[in-house]
């Protein structure tokens, strides 16, 4: 047996998102020959015991509160940044300059000049570099990107996408982060930029937006026991969509819905046919022909586990699906396959384009109109 070159990865954040890409390194080469063996060698947070427990957890040798010490270290190669999105463009651009490849969680940044000045980092430095819009793998949406650019719907119309959850409904869940506009937790940044990142797969640029939001709870209980801390975050927005090839869409977000936990749903309607994904539905992608015998009128159901379909053949055998987990194990297998020459994708300039429109949604909300998105490029 021949070994293969060891990549050595540090993990900065262990919440739920590093506990994901953490599940995605060790398990990868379980379902994909790569040609090295991903090693997650340090776990970086900010307290101290909470952090110890997560690295035993997840099977990560070493942690340290010290996340740039982690980025300095010479046995890593790749930085994973899963912090909050505030503190994504600072270590990226760290990590940038340590000549590390980087693999940042979305949103990029809190708004687009920041996540440019990192682009424009990692670029000076010539690294690898990739921002985690982890739906793309799912097989059943990766399938429905082909599917449309092979013209199985004809020439495309409409795009439209909904996430709802119930994250933010009950009003005495405590302010932290996810509430504070400085670290980027806005609605239309969190779920918003999985949705614009699949329409612009999809379909292409979005140039013009108008949008509209609302925060439903106003302030959130002070978790050290002070006065109600405002909240700067929107709890549910839509936006209106113009695409550079002349298609229309539509957005809405929220996080303030009962008894949605994560749902998600994306359609596509054509000049000659339908297709919609339903994420309670994962494996399975619906499409409708407008060719089809008018005695089958409606969708037909398509289970997207075929050896054919894509990411299919490497998991389980047909019928067996695949979960939310496995987007991100796509994920890194796509990344290392390529390892170390690239290219990357998504990469970092995506996620900077995609800021651009959650910035342009932003901005349309709050003054009323319609914003061309190189208006807050230009900026």
């Amino acid at each position: 047996m021949t070994s293969l070159p060891e990549v050595g990865i540090a993990i900065l954040g262990y919440g739920g998102m590093g506990k994901a890409h953490s599940y995605a390194y060790r398990v990868a080469p379980l379902f994909r020959a790569l040609p090295c063996e991903p090693r997650v060698r340090v776990l970086t947070g900010r307290n101290p015991a909470a952090l110890e427990r997560a690295a035993r957890a997840y099977g990560v040798p070493e942690w340290t509160t010290d996340w740039r010490a982690a980025v300095e270290r010479p046995d890593v190669q790749i930085v994973d940044v899963c912090t909050p999105p505030g503190a994504h463009c600072a270590a990226v651009a760290a990590a940038a300059r340590a000549g590390k490849a980087i693999l940042c969680e979305k949103p990029l940044g809190v708004d687009v000049a920041e996540g440019r000045e990192a682009l424009e980092v990692a670029r000076a430095a010539g690294v690898r570099h990739a921002i985690s819009f982890n739906y793309r793998r799912l097989p059943a949406l990766s399938l429905m990107q082909r599917m449309i650019a092979d013209g199985a719907i004809g020439e495309v119309q409409l795009w439209r996408g909904r996430w709802l959850t119930d994250e933010f409904l009950d009003p005495a869940i405590p302010f932290d982060w996810r509430f504070d506009r400085a670290m980027g937790g806005t609605t239309i940044a969190d779920l918003g930029a999985h949705l614009i990142d699949l329409a612009r797969w999809m379909v292409g640029e979005i140039v013009e937006v108008a949008g509209q939001s609302e925060t439903f709870v106003r302030e959130r209980a002070d978790p050290g026991g002070g006065p109600p801390i405002t909240v700067s975050v929107d709890d549910a927005s839509s936006a209106l969509l113009r695409f550079a090839g002349g298609v229309a869409g539509s957005l809405e977000m929220a996080r303030t819905c009962a008894r949605r936990p994560c749902d998600m749903v994306v359609e596509v309607n054509g000049t000659r046919g339908t297709l919609m994904f339903d994420y309670t539905r994962l494996n399975e992608l619906w499409y409708g022909d407008a060719g089809d015998d008018p005695r089958l009128y409606g969708l037909r159901r398509i289970r997207a586990e075929h050896p054919q379909h894509p990411y299919a053949p490497q998991w389980w055998p047909l019928g067996q699906g695949v979960g939310w987990g496995s987007s991100f194990v796509n994920q890194v297998c796509d990344l290392l396959e390529r390892w170390p020459d690239g290219p990357w994708s998504p990469d970092l300039e995506d996620g900077v384009r995609v800021q651009a429109v959650c910035d342009a949604i932003e901005r349309a909300a709050r003054e009323r109109r319609w914003v061309k998105v190189s208006e807050v490029e230009a900026r």
